[in-house]
């Protein structure tokens, strides 16, 4: 394994979440390196590099209450963010977008006629599984916290109807481009509700929140919020649309298709890089 890579570096922050849940704030960062069986030095370095603050302020984002926190201080009120777009909305804003709201008939034809270029890819939070049709990626799973397997069969799960074909070379470029915040076009594929669902989510701006109940008001479906969270579990392009920024209005992370660590992690990573953008703004 090339103890360099994104995929190294998220299963380390994934051990060390686990840990940090179990000690509690008393954990030092002589404990943890130790618990991960690395040295100090190169522990932090890991770290750094991840995401660019040490150890010591990065547990502070791991936290079980840091979603309370994000609630209280990076509360994004959808309606607004409906009126200025997606501008000042990070990485996401550079995305070039394909929207394909399926009829009622074309989405019981669960994707036939569709071919699927698939992938595993190293990414920021674990090995990805990735698709994508000619058009761009339509599909982005996680495997740190359910396996390969399982995350490979949920994908195809979406459009069990399409023509699978294994050619990460068709899907390399994008995959480089989406994963370092570069423009990459994405396809999207589902019913009409699903793409007014995934939509609202690109305009939460990177390193803030919002919750399940804000998004459904912004979409004209006030009391429908549990069809949003549906549509929300449902998002087949994880991380680049970011349904890990939506939150339970109690503060509780609510659920995450590809593990509640992964969820957590993604979103103190951009907590962080945004303080680090805006330290004035951090507490």
């Amino acid at each position: 394994m090339n103890t360099e890579s994104k995929s190294y570096h998220y299963s380390v922050i994934g051990r060390a979440l686990n840990e940090i849940d179990a000690a509690g704030p008393g954990l030092t960062l002589e404990d943890l390196a130790s618990r991960m069986g690395l040295s100090v030095a190169h522990f932090q370095r890991l770290f750094s590099t991840w995401v660019g603050i040490s150890p010591k302020k990065y547990q502070q984002y791991l936290t079980l209450d840091h979603a309370k926190r994000l609630l209280e201080d990076r509360f994004t009120v959808l309606d607004t963010a409906f009126q200025t777009g997606l501008s000042g909305g990070g990485r996401l804003h550079d995305l070039f977008l394909t929207w394909e709201a399926m009829t009622p008939g074309e989405y019981a034809r669960q994707g036939q006629g569709l071919v699927i270029y698939w992938g595993w890819f190293d990414s920021s939070f674990g090995p990805a599984i990735v698709m994508g049709t000619n058009r761009g990626i339509c599909g982005i799973g996680f495997s740190a916290e359910i396996g390969q397997g399982p995350a490979f069969d949920d994908m195809m799960g979406r459009w069990p109807k399409a023509t699978f074909v294994e050619d990460p070379s068709m899907l390399t470029s994008w995959v480089l481009q989406a994963f370092n915040g570069k423009t990459a076009p994405l396809h999207l594929i589902g019913a009409p509700f699903q793409i007014k669902v995934w939509e609202a989510l690109l305009r939460i701006p990177s390193g803030q929140v919002t919750t399940y109940s804000q998004i459904a008001g912004a979409i004209g479906h006030e009391r429908a919020v549990r069809a949003v969270g549906t549509a929300i579990g449902r998002n087949p392009i994880s991380l680049l649309i970011p349904c890990h920024r939506a939150l339970r209005k109690s503060g509780g992370l609510g659920g995450y298709h590809w593990g509640l660590p992964v969820k957590r992690a993604m979103l103190a990573w951009e907590a962080a890089r945004a303080d680090m953008v805006n330290p004035a703004e951090s507490r």
